[in-house]
Formats: structure tokens, sequence, C-alpha cells
């Protein structure tokens, strides 16, 4: 069953399009502005007519009978003067005693006769641009339809008509314009104005499925921030970027997350720490993860094994410039020690473990007992142990090592999952009783540090996107 929308998930979708949401309210309220203080002004001035049952006698007076019908027909009568007032038989007249430039079909799209409901009274009302023109079309059509009613309508002169319409009020020149009404208008646009930024930014958020934001990681894992780094390309270097750019805001976004690992524990434990990291898909920046974490905590000064346990597709030391041909694989085959194959790189303190070939039965050897003793051999050597692992859409690897660190580092890359997916994904953690202890949102937006992009692993050149340089997707 779906979510339904909340006011907190409205304010939420707001606040990740607020860009769109302003620019949206802003271009309908100024276009509704435009309108308002642009278009010509016109002026409405209007005329009452009272209609009255005369009968046809010459009586002074008239019997009761003859009031009551009198009253049914003018009821009736009086519901077709309002379109009575634009045919040509009023209209014509009207024109040829104004003068007026325009003719029938025109002069009744500026006319409006109305029947008041349960009364005998016909208001005519004239909106023109000239509020004195406006005053006499009005007066004029009140007379000629008067004169319409009174003789027009019958044959004869021994015959008149029972109807009389008396002008009770006549139309004066208006002092003040009837539209555009500014107050009105304005409210309306700030009102439009709302409505389409909200659709908008609904929209948006419906035609985007890929993760976007930190807070839709949020929202979808139910798990904290670790950190957030930003989309450089200093992160395609060879060299980790504390060890390239010490001092530049990559490597200050590393130790930010070298901090927020100390709130990650899943318990008491004795000895090193574990630490998994993975990702959803392939293409979202583990691997860079990886390396750029465990050099920030060797600069601190602890002692870390970085283990690429994604045998795979290994990419550990293809990103720190190392020698991979022989590692993980052959100590779990009996085919070498650790010893062996573990090698230093850029301090004593930070040692790296290969992947080494890609073995024919991955899954088996990472779920072996040599696996779990060689991890357990090595938290008792090491502050941390770090394990990059194969993505969770690929194989359950991940799932095996968080079963073993308590819980496990999920890296997300802005516009690289899709939010069903990722969703799906951390269901199926919770049922497999992994969780998640925090995410690493990757390539985000440097101006907002809230959201970010991905790189993937492949050796593949940079390339020409959307007009400027992209940056080689790391693993």
């Amino acid at each position: 069953m779906e979510k339904s929308l909340t006011i907190g998930d409205l304010f939420q979708i707001l606040r990740k399009h607020l860009v769109s949401v302003i620019i949206s309210f802003v271009v309908v309220f100024a276009a509704v502005a435009a309108y308002t203080f642009l278009a010509p002004p016109k002026y409405t001035a209007t005329s009452e007519l009272f209609a009255t049952y005369s009968g046809q006698s010459d009586s002074a007076s008239l019997s009761t009978s003859e009031i009551s019908s009198g009253a049914s027909y003018l009821s009736t009568q009086i519901k077709t003067y309002p379109q009575l007032v634009k045919t040509e038989a009023v209209l014509d007249p009207v024109i040829n005693e104004l003068g007026l430039d325009m003719d029938s079909d025109t002069l009744a799209e500026v006319v409006t006769a109305t029947n008041p409901s349960n009364t005998f009274m016909v208001d005519i009302s004239v909106e023109v641009g000239d509020p004195q023109q406006a005053s006499d079309i009005a007066n004029s059509v009140a007379q000629n339809l008067s004169k319409q009613i009174s003789s027009s309508l019958y044959t004869g002169d021994s015959q008149k008509s029972p109807i009389k319409l008396t002008v009770v009020k006549k139309a004066r020149v208006p002092e003040s314009p009837s539209s555009p009404k500014v107050p009105l208008y304005l409210a309306a646009g700030v009102v439009l104005g709302i409505i389409v930024a909200v659709g908008v930014a609904l929209l948006r958020d419906i035609l985007n499925t890929k993760v976007d934001t930190s807070d839709d990681v949020r929202d979808l894992t139910h798990s904290s921030s670790i950190g957030s780094i930003p989309d450089d390309e200093s992160l395609d270097d060879t060299r980790p970027a504390i060890v390239a750019q010490p001092n530049g805001v990559i490597a200050e976004e590393y130790r930010r997350v070298r901090a927020n690992l100390d709130f990650l524990r899943s318990g008491e434990q004795s000895g090193g720490r574990l630490i998994v990291i993975t990702s959803t898909d392939p293409s979202e920046g583990k691997t860079t993860t990886s390396v750029n974490t465990a050099v920030a905590l060797a600069e601190d000064g602890k002692s870390v094994l970085l283990i690429d346990a994604d045998l795979r597709h290994p990419s550990v030391a293809h990103k720190l410039g190392l020698e991979g041909h022989v590692g993980l694989s052959h100590i779990l085959s009996g085919q070498a020690s650790p010893l062996e194959v573990v090698q230093q790189y850029w301090k004593p303190n930070l040692h790296v473990l290969p992947a080494g070939k890609r073995p024919a039965s991955a899954s088996i050897l990472l779920n072996s007992d040599l696996m779990r003793e060689l991890v357990e051999q090595a938290l008792t050597q090491y502050d941390y142990v770090i394990i990059d692992t194969t993505p969770l859409s690929v194989s359950s690897d991940a799932t095996i090592f968080g079963r073993m660190a308590g819980g496990l580092v999920l890296v997300v890359g802005k516009g690289v999952v899709e939010k069903k997916e990722l969703a799906s994904m951390a269901e199926s953690l919770k049922t497999a009783e992994v969780p998640i202890l925090g995410f690493i949102f990757n390539f985000a937006d440097a101006k907002k540090m809230h959201s970010s992009n991905y790189y993937y692993y492949e050796d593949a050149p940079a390339g020409k996107r959307g007009g400027k340089k992209s940056h080689r997707r790391h693993r």
C-alpha cells in the first residue's frame, strides 16, 4: 500500500524544489500583475427599469383575476427581456442615436441585462473604456427597450402593450474603473502562483525517480548521514584527496566522515573496528569512499587495513596505483598468506589488501570460515578494518560482512539509484537484520552540500556531457 502524502511530506518536497517553486510563483504572479496594471481600464454604468402590468382595457381598475393573470404573464415575459436587449431592434436605435462606431453585435458584447430573482426589475449594465459613453449607452438602451416593450411588439393603433417599463434609475457617469480590480486580481495572482508552484514541485518530484538529496536517503533508509562529499574533479586523481590535496574541501569532508564514524558503534566491540562499505548499485562511488575514508583514519594515526572484497570487480588497487594481481582471492584459495599480499600505502600504519584475480566462486570464498578468521585476526592487529564490498544489487556479499560488523555503511550517489530500488534494498537489509549504520551521500552539490552526484569505476576517459566536462565515475 502506497504511503499517502502528508503536510510534512509536502513541505519537504517544496523545500527540495525551492528554486523551481520560487521561479514558478514569481512568473505567475508577475504575469497576473502585468495584466492588471497594463490592461486598459473599463467603466461600468447601470440603469434600472421597473415593469408593471396595466392590462388592455381602459378601466381604471382591474379585477382580482386580471391582476393574478397579469402578474403571471409579467413574470413570464420579463425573463425574456435580457435576451431582447441584445437584439438589433433595441441596439440599432442606440447606435444611431449616439453615433457609435460599432455594429449591433459589437455593442451586444458590452451590454448586459439581468432580471434579479423574484422582482419585476431589469438592470442594464454597460462596460466600456469611456465612463461618459458607458452612462450614455446604458440610458439609451433602457429607453429603447422601454419603447420596444410598450409599442413595437404590437401592431395596430387600437392595441397597446399590457406591460410598461419605466426607468426608475438612470445610469450615472462612473467615477472609478470597474476593471481591472487591482486588489482582487493581485490576490488571485498570489493564489494562482501558489497553486502553480506547488503543482510544479509535485510534478518534478513525481518525474524525478532517482535519489536527489540526502533527505531522500534519510527518508527511504531511516538512517543518519555520516557525510556529504561534493562533486569534484580531484576525485578522479589516482591519489586520495587527503594525499593529493590535504588542505582542500574534499579532504576536509572526509575528515568529517572520519569524525562521524565514532558515532556508529553498534555495541561494545573489543579490538579493532570493522567497517563495511557498500552501495546499492555499481556506480555510486563506494570504492572512492572506502579509499579516502581509510586514508583519513590513517592520517589520524590509526592503524588501518583496507580490504578489497569485491572479487567480481576489483578496483581498490587500481584506484591507489598498486599492484593488484595477487590478493584476497589467493589467500582464500590457499595460494598465498596475508603477509605476502598485504601492501603498505602512504604511511606505515595504512595497509591495503587487494582483491587479486577474479575467482569463479566469489560468494563461496567470501562466506568461508577462512574469510571470517582473516577478518577476526585483522581486528586484533588494526584499529580499523575497512571492507569495500560488492554492491547490494550485484550480490549479497555485503550482507555477509554486515552481519560480522553489526551493520554497514551505505554509499548513495545522487542521480544514480532509483528511489524505489533504494527503498527495496533498505527493506531487504532490515529483513536480513543487517542495519544501515549510516550513509555517505556522494557527489553532492558543492553549493548545497546536501545532495550528491556519483562516479563509476570504469577506466573510461573523461567525456563530454551537457556542454561541460563530466568526471569519470568511480566505483
